[in-house]
């Protein structure tokens, strides 16, 4: 299979879809890969670099797009990539559609195989492709909040850790999954008050086995969810329903409830944000302040840290890539329900349910679209 990497073009991302290493990798499989110039020089990989690996190196994104039978890419593809997809090729990235009409009606359009990171499965739970951008995220996260809570960015003007006889910041963190927990620990490292709501006994029993004292549990409420937000210093917001738009739970009312100069971080704003008062930003322009409270809702946070991230990614992706190339889609589908999971558009049909559900597309099951037994899986 051909096996292509263009350039990412979302700004200020320089993430790479693969490494040298992951090229190496792939073509000791028997297969090719192209990559177009300057893709990993975000990340400190020169096209020399690529080269050596064994790719080819192309001087455009539309010569990757027209000869490539597979695309690895790390974000989802802008409206100029879209037009560049044809029917049949394979889409393998970060898609978040569900808050995306545009995006998914142009994948439908396209007639390509699109699988969407965020929404494969492990074999022991949980989403292994999201997995390590959320740690990245969620750590990254309280160092946003931090700097958010500085007088020159908008903020109250404290120290998150507060120095001796002066309260560090209330950090209230809003979901002990993936994205909650590595911002737990870093807010603890750095010395915050922190607290934790969830739905989820046993998430908040884990938090408190990790934690002990140092974090305070709080099941989260309406009512519960208004207190520690209309009191915090600084909000994460880390929810997640796996493929589909993140719920609003915390009101407007609640933030214009907030103290001015308080900071909201949303890190689910890829799949829609789960703050009522939530804008996508880009690094560029990270921050917006609205009802006197500093809002960060950068759509690709992990993108400020490239080499960690593309290489934290590529761990994870790479055997998925050498699986559907050595296979084929369909077969590498049809002999993996957790991948088959992550397959959300194909030839022009929504074959995930919460996108279909979001948007107002008609639902195909994955495995009636590809002609899968039941039996197979």
């Amino acid at each position: 299979m051909l096996i292509g990497v263009p350039k990412e073009i979302k700004n200020h991302e320089y993430r790479a879809g693969m490494v040298p290493g992951s090229v190496r990798e792939v073509i000791a499989h028997g297969h090719d890969v192209i990559v177009e110039t300057n893709a990993g020089s975000g990340i400190g990989f020169t096209d020399e670099d690529y080269a050596a690996a064994g790719a080819t190196i192309v001087d455009t994104a539309e010569e990757v797009f027209a000869k490539a039978e597979m695309i690895v890419k790390v974000k989802e593809p802008l409206a100029e990539e879209r037009k560049r997809l044809r029917k049949d090729q394979i889409l393998f990235t970060y898609l978040h559609l569900a808050p995306d009409m545009p995006q998914t009606q142009d994948l439908v359009n396209s007639g390509a195989v699109c699988i969407a990171y965020e929404t494969v499965t492990g074999r022991t739970g949980g989403l292994p492709l999201l997995a390590p951008m959320s740690e990245v995220a969620g750590r990254m996260s309280i160092q946003a909040g931090a700097q958010c809570l500085e007088k020159s960015r908008g903020g109250l003007g404290m120290l998150l850790g507060g120095v001796p006889g002066v309260s560090p910041a209330k950090c209230v963190v809003i979901g002990a999954g993936v994205v909650g927990s590595n911002a737990i620990r870093m807010a603890v490292g750095l010395g915050a008050r922190v607290v934790v709501l969830d739905r989820n006994v046993d998430a908040l029993r884990r938090i408190t086995a990790e934690f002990g004292s140092r974090v305070e549990t709080v099941f989260s409420s309406q009512e519960s969810l208004e207190q520690e937000v209309t009191t915090a210093d600084l909000v994460i917001g880390g929810v997640l329903i796996p493929g589909a738009a993140a719920p609003k739970l915390v009101t407007e009312e609640m933030v214009k409830n907030m103290k001015p100069g308080s900071v909201l971080v949303d890190v689910a704003i890829d799949q829609g944000g789960c703050f009522a008062t939530s804008k996508a930003t880009t690094h560029a322009e990270p921050t917006y302040i609205k009802h006197d409270v500093v809002h960060y809702c950068v759509a690709n946070m992990p993108g400020a840290v490239p080499r960690t991230s593309t290489f934290a990614l590529n761990n994870v992706t790479l055997p998925y890539i050498i699986t559907i190339a050595n296979k084929g889609y369909h077969e590498a589908l049809a002999r993996d329900p957790h991948l088959l999971n992550g397959l959300n558009v194909y030839k022009g049909q929504v074959t995930e349910k919460s996108v279909a559900e979001n948007l107002g597309f008609e639902y195909v099951d994955p495995k009636d679209a590809l002609e899968i037994s039941y039996d197979t899986l």
